[in-house]
Formats: structure tokens, C-alpha cells, sequence
């Protein structure tokens, strides 16, 4: 679109009127300018003299934790063993806000739960923020093993549901469902409405692992027809 000479005479006008005002508000500007300054600068300043160099020693701290949780070793890596490791209750307190303080919330939760002590696992595991797309979702139906040893059955089953939708999502992008750990947070949730005696909500759910999850493990070995059937009769006796 051609440009007239009216036009350009706005723009021309425009353009001094800035001018003028900038000259007019010489200090307003200048203080703008060294204000956005140290907002950028302190914020590069937090992120790589501050934050770093504390995520840095928090991924240190926590190395031998993560062995001891390998090997089932769970009130060491909670705790720490008296040999320079602190344990994932520290590396929370003390690296808090860091990614790696974050993921021990996580280990603390599971920790618990192995040791028996529900309550405390459920604390920690809500307190986990990350978005791994196996780790994610295994936290999630951790607080759903911990609803079911306390008794919270309808709690259980819903943690188990968004740990299964949770896994689909992060697959999405790629086979659109997640045919590995979702069929089996799928298998959880449908055996605790068992104990509901909701059977026709289990049948569901064995139904959508048979077709939805056809390259999961349940699935391919016929295992999920024998929870179908069961949940067939069980619930035709319950109609």
C-alpha cells in the first residue's frame, strides 16, 4: 500500500513529538533504562552466581542418596549415613528451591511409603514438582499405594487415574498413549474399585487397557481377559 504525503507528514509529526518528549523527560528515560538494567542484571545475576552454583552442589548431595535408594537402602537415603552423606531430607531443607531439592520430595515420599510410615510419604510426595515423563507419573501413583494402605480408597483410585493420564501425556507427542506404566496405573485403579465392589467401573477400565494399550503387556499376553471375565461375572451377580 502506497504511503501519501499526508501520511508521511503524521509519521514525520509523530516521530518529532517523540523526540521532543524524550528530550523534555531526559531523566525519566535514563531512569527506565538503568532500572531495566539491574532488573536484567540481577536476574542473570540470581540465575548463574546464585542458583547455579546451588543446584551444583545440591546434584552432589544427593548422588548417594539416589545409590542408597537403588539398593532398598531407605532410612540412609532419607536420613543420611554419618559418612559426608546428609540424606534427602536435608538436600530439601537445604537446596530448597533448586530442581534437585524438588526431585528429593519425591525420594523422601517413597522412602516413607517402603518404610511403612503413609502419612509422611503422602507429604513429601505432594510436595515433588517435576515433569519427567516416567518419573512424574510413578510419584503420583505412589500416593496412590499410600491411599490404599490408609485405607482412602476412593483417593487411591483417582491418584492412580491421573498418574495413567499423566503418563499419556507426556507420550502423546510420540505414540499418543504410553503403553508401558498407564495400562498398569490403569490395573491399580481398577482392582481397588474391585474391593469398592464397583465392578462395572473395573470392567471398564480392563476394557480400555484390552483396546486402548494393545501393545502394552497386559494386552498382548491375554492377561487382562482373565481380570475382563472375572469382572463380567462379578458384576452380572452384582446387577
Amino acid at each position: 500500500m502506497a504511503i501519501t504525503k499526508n501520511g508521511m507528514e503524521e509519521q514525520a509529526e509523530s516521530k518529532t513529538g517523540l523526540i521532543t518528549w524524550i528530550e523534555k523527560n531526559k531523566k525519566i528515560v535514563i531512569g527506565l533504562v538503568v532500572a531495566l538494567i539491574v532488573i536484567v542484571g540481577g536476574y542473570f545475576a540470581y540465575k548463574y552466581l546464585y542458583i547455579a552454583p546451588r543446584e551444583e552442589k545440591a546434584e552432589a548431595a544427593i548422588f548417594k542418596g539416589e545409590t542408597y535408594f537403588g539398593i532398598g537402602a531407605y532410612n540412609e537415603a532419607l536420613n543420611g549415613d554419618n559418612r559426608g552423606y546428609i540424606g534427602f531430607l536435608r538436600v530439601i531443607k537445604e537446596y530448597g528451591g533448586t530442581k534437585t531439592a524438588k526431585l528429593a520430595n519425591g525420594y523422601a515420599g517413597i522412602c516413607y511409603a517402603q518404610l511403612g510410615k503413609y502419612k509422611e510419604a503422602l507429604e513429601y510426595l505432594g510436595q515433588f514438582d517435576g515433569d519427567d515423563a516416567i518419573v512424574a507419573p510413578m510419584v503420583m501413583a505412589a500416593q496412590g499405594d499410600c491411599y490404599v494402605e490408609l485405607g482412602d480408597l476412593d483417593k487411591a483410585s483417582a491418584a492412580f487415574l491421573d498418574a495413567a493420564e499423566m503418563a499419556d501425556s507426556k507420550a502423546a507427542s510420540t505414540e499418543g498413549v504410553n503403553n508401558s506404566i498407564s495400562p498398569l496405573f490403569l490395573m491399580k485403579a481398577a482392582l481397588v474399585y474391585e474391593k469398592q465392589n464397583n465392578y462395572g467401573k473395573a470392567l471398564e477400565l480392563y476394557t480400555e487397557i484390552k483396546e486402548t494399550y494393545v501393545n502394552s503387556t497386559q494386552a498382548r499376553s491375554g492377561e487382562i481377559d482373565k481380570y475382563i471375565e472375572r469382572a463380567e461375572l462379578l458384576s452380572g451377580q452384582n446387577k
